[in-house]
C-alpha cells in the first residue's frame, strides 16, 4: 500500500489531533457539567446539565470519536507504524476500544436516563436510587474516559514501548 508523504502525513496528524482535542474538550466539559449539578439546588441547572450532556454525547462526542478513530487508524495504515508493530500502537487501539465504549455508548446511554429522571422528577430525582446509580456511573465515565484520553497524549508523546518481535515463519519439512 502506498504510504503518505510528509506534508500528507502532517495534515491528517493534524486532523487526528484535532478530533482528540475535541475528544478530550467534551471529557472536560462533562466534568465540569457533573460537578454543576452535584451541587445546584435548580431545577432547572439541573435539568440544563444532563440535557448540555446528552446533546454532547449525541453530536461532538460521536463525530469526534469517529473522526479520531477513522484517521488514527489511517495513520497507522498509510505510516510506518503500523496497526500491530508497536506495543504503544497497540495500548493505545486498547484505550480507544474503552472510549468508544465510554463515549458514544455509555454517555449516551447515561445521559438519556439522567434526562428523563430529571425531566420527570426535578430536584426529586436527587433522592431516587436509579438517579443515585446512574450518577455514579456517570461519574465513573467521565473519570475513566478523562484517564483514557489523557494515557493516550501521553503515549502518542512519549511512545514508551517499542517495536515488537517478528516472529520468524518455521517451515516444516
Amino acid at each position: 500500500m502506498r504510504k503518505l508523504n510528509l506534508t500528507q502525513r502532517r495534515w491528517l496528524i493534524i486532523l487526528h489531533l484535532l478530533f482528540a482535542a475535541i475528544m478530550f474538550g467534551v471529557a472536560i466539559v462533562f466534568l465540569i457539567l457533573s460537578i454543576t449539578a452535584a451541587n445546584t439546588n435548580d431545577d432547572g441547572v439541573l435539568k440544563a446539565c444532563y440535557i448540555s450532556m446528552h446533546m454532547l454525547a449525541q453530536t461532538s462526542v460521536r463525530a469526534s470519536t469517529i473522526g479520531t478513530v477513522v484517521t488514527g487508524i489511517l495513520l497507522s495504515v498509510l505510516t510506518q507504524w503500523g496497526l500491530f508493530k508497536f506495543y504503544w500502537i497497540i495500548v493505545k487501539e486498547g484505550l480507544t476500544v474503552l472510549s468508544i465504549l465510554l463515549g458514544p455508548f455509555a454517555m449516551y446511554i447515561l445521559t438519556l436516563k439522567a434526562v428523563t429522571l430529571t425531566t420527570s422528577g426535578g430536584l426529586n430525582a436527587l433522592t431516587d436510587p436509579s438517579f443515585t446509580v446512574n450518577k455514579w456511573q456517570l461519574w465513573i465515565g467521565i473519570i475513566l474516559q478523562i484517564i483514557s484520553l489523557g494515557a493516550m497524549f501521553v503515549i502518542s508523546v512519549f511512545k514508551p514501548w517499542g517495536q515488537r518481535k517478528q516472529k520468524k515463519a518455521s517451515y516444516l519439512a
